[in-house]
């Protein structure tokens, strides 16, 4: 073990006995979970829910006076080369021709799905995929141009995009902030050059630096940075030069993932040989090593992977009790309405979700039918409201009063959640929960836990027990 790895080992102790972080109490809640992006979560969506039932809940908006925010999500599925680790839903092509053809059928969608709102004044944006950047400039401005002809876009409006560094030039991103962009979210996962090729993603740190400053020269609003810990062949050491690397461009904010290897569900995981995959132990360290770093660097833990400068809207929207969760992450719009837009895209339109079909075929048989291309849904239950309302509470802001539940779905909390009290000991005698009065709160221990306490109130879950599809909670 050289010298630096040894000192490495013990800067992770040492902050394990902070009682922060300890590594053995992580190791004993690190279950496979979901990740609460909702609730339920898209693996209990049903095909009984199907267009019919999406366009009814689209066509409601509004009613009764209750109008809430609208998101936009336009997924674009396409990347000219594979990431081995890669679970998104995407296409890999060289050709560019398919871009346009898909384009097309996007618009023909958005036609289908504006037709039945009443109002399509939206407060956020998000593209996302796949590799957003493969359009061409022309189709770039020739996709903003369309949406803006359906949808009404305020000056405030929050529009951000996710870009691969190794195909962005400077010209690109200034066109992105031309068409009204304001947010970037750069992916890195690991400048470990070992990394990079066992994951069939070669990035320089010159190529990320690049995109980052035009970014901000061209007047972004925020950047921010994805890494992924658990990859093949990383290691402490070197992963602690990546976080050197990436606070030294001081992205806005931070998504540090744990990838989750599940080969049987993600066909390109298959060219990762898992004897490459760090053990259990050095996982969760380089995770513990990331939150020292980021915390020492002055970045807040928003909550699982994501942290912000304390500047930024996530930190103060958190701060004000602001913080919401969706199918993008964490959000500074609360309880707004999502629409999504393409392959595989999941809409949130009150208390229903919807999610598109997933392959291109299927996309454009559905449209050339003038059919919603909607694959599959919930409509919510009383009890899933009830819940959500607790997950979601937990996931943002790691406390929740008994009656402001109580109050909004008239029950008595200690009566209905009786079950899951008694389950939650565990996490009381390990220092990671606290129920006092008539408030549940996570301590700083408990945070990174979040996902496995949520859990527990998860009554789905219980009742089907299928987590080989989910990745560890940490």
């Amino acid at each position: 073990m050289s010298r630096e790895q040894a000192r490495l080992n013990q800067d992770v102790r040492d902050s394990s006995t902070t009682s922060l972080l300890d590594i053995e109490v992580l190791k004993k809640f690190d279950v496979a979970g979901p990740r609460y992006t909702s609730y339920p979560t898209a693996d209990r969506f049903v095909e009984s829910f199907g267009p019919e039932q999406h366009a009814v809940w689209l066509a409601k908006r509004g009613s009764g006076g209750l109008r809430r925010p609208l998101s936009v999500y336009v997924h674009l599925p396409f990347c000219n080369t594979i990431c081995y680790y890669c679970g998104c839903n995407k296409v890999v092509t060289k050709d560019r021709s398919k871009a346009a053809k898909y384009l097309r059928y996007l618009e023909k969608e958005v036609q289908l799905q504006t037709k039945l709102l009443d109002d399509p004044s939206i407060a956020q944006m998000h593209w996302g995929g796949g590799t957003p950047t493969f359009l061409s400039g022309a189709e770039l401005r020739d996709l903003a141009q369309m949406l803006c002809t359906y949808f009404d876009r305020s000056s405030e409006l929050e529009c951000s995009i996710e870009v691969d560094p190794r195909g962005v030039s400077e010209e690109s991103v200034w066109l992105l902030a031309e068409l009204g962009f304001n947010r970037l979210s750069v992916g890195v996962q690991d400048f470990d050059r070992e990394v990079q090729r066992a994951i069939n993603r070669m990035q320089s740190e010159a190529q990320t630096a690049q995109v980052i400053a035009t970014a901000r020269a061209a007047g972004f609003r925020s950047v921010n940075v994805d890494l992924i810990y658990g990859l093949p062949k990383q290691t402490l050491t070197a992963f602690d030069r990546t976080l050197d690397k990436v606070i030294a461009l001081s992205p806005d904010r931070l998504a540090i993932y744990n990838y989750a290897h599940l080969p049987h569900v993600f066909k390109p995981q298959r060219r990762i040989d898992a004897a490459d995959l760090p053990d259990v132990d050095t996982r969760l360290q380089i995770f513990s090593l990331a939150v020292q770093r980021l915390t020492q660097a002055g970045y807040v833990h928003i909550g699982l992977d994501h942290f912000a400068k304390a500047q930024d809207d996530l930190a103060v929207a958190q701060r004000r009790g602001r913080l919401h969760r969706n199918f993008q992450g964490y959000s500074t719009h609360v309880d707004s309405d999502l629409l999504g837009l393409g392959v595989s895209s999941i809409s949130a339109l009150g208390p229903t979700f919807s999610q598109n079909v997933r392959t291109l075929d299927e996309y454009y048989d559905r449209l050339d039918a003038n059919t919603l291309p909607t694959m599959r849904g919930i409509a919510l239950t009383d009890d899933d409201l009830v819940r959500r309302n607790v997950i979601l509470a937990l996931m943002c802001h790691f406390e929740l009063a008994f009656d402001s539940l109580e109050i909004a779905h008239l029950i008595n909390f200690r009566e209905y959640f009786e079950t899951e009290l008694q389950e939650l000991e565990a996490f009381v005698d390990a220092g990671l929960v606290t129920v006092e009065g008539d408030c549940l709160t996570i301590t700083e221990r408990g945070r990174h836990l979040v996902r496995a306490i949520c859990m527990v109130f998860d009554r789905r879950l219980r009742q089907q027990r299928m987590r080989a599809s989910y990745s560890k909670v940490v």
